[in-house]
């Protein structure tokens, strides 16, 4: 398992999920910082010491970062309504086989 944390370096970093196929790949998740990587990704996602300079987190940063909104509480007014979509059959196509079917002039066989 690693050893800590590629984005803050933390040294607690615990197993979220294992692969189906064991010893594949293991989903990793920092205790400190929330970073979640799967342990098949590169290097410059896994180890410490190819993570980008860039995205690295101190003690401080992490001190000093804002605050994550909350997740808002569920609607309570019903289901939503989705624009440019139909409840039910297909009413008036335009396309596709149904289409050319109706479309289609209907024979009569007369006489037989």
């Amino acid at each position: 398992m690693t050893d800590c944390c590629p984005r803050c370096a933390h040294e607690s970093v615990g197993n979220l999920f294992s692969s189906p196929v064991p010893g594949v790949w293991d989903v990793v998740q920092c205790a400190r910082c929330l970073y979640t990587w799967r342990t098949s990704e590169p290097d410059r996602r896994t180890r410490r010491a190819a993570y980008p300079q860039a995205f690295r987190l101190t003690v401080e940063d992490l001190a000093n970062a804002a605050e994550v909104p909350a997740v808002p509480p569920l609607r309570t007014d019903g289901p939503r309504q989705r624009t440019g979509q139909t409840a039910g059959p297909a009413v008036g196509r335009t396309s596709g086989p149904a289409a050319a079917e109706a479309a289609r002039p209907q024979q009569t066989v007369r006489g037989q």
